[in-house]
């Protein structure tokens, strides 16, 4: 009886140590997916929270880009952030109520993500 209960504990352990490493694989795979989801890049100029939403205003890939203006769901990110973001929903002349304001060109994105520099 002794023999079967440390024979069941080594295989529980091996079991545990297996599902381990095997599950730490993918989340690193998934993460350098996830910024391949992202191919946009740019520097924050400004930021404009509200309730529902924040509004970046984000550096072009060129100074001759001048600035893009992105909407996501209510997030921190300040002035200065390395940031990276994928494609969305692009509006031109959208008047905001909320900030009585109306911008020429506005894209709408699921998420802005705040990277380290050089990433």
């Amino acid at each position: 009886m002794k023999f079967l209960f440390t024979l069941f504990a080594l295989v529980l352990a091996g079991t545990v140590v297996a599902t381990t490493s095997l599950a730490a694989e993918p989340a690193s795979k998934k993460a350098k997916q996830d910024l391949s989801q992202y191919p946009n890049a740019g520097t924050v100029l400004s930021t404009i929270d509200t309730d529902m939403y924040t509004y970046v205003e984000v550096s072009g890939k060129t100074a001759k880009d001048g600035s893009v203006w992105l909407a996501a769901s209510k997030m921190k990110v300040a002035k200065g952030d390395a940031v990276r973001y994928g494609g969305g929903a692009v509006m031109s002349d959208f008047h905001s109520k909320t900030l009585n304001r109306t911008f020429p060109t506005i894209t709408f994105v699921d998420k802005v993500l705040v990277v380290k520099e050089g990433t």
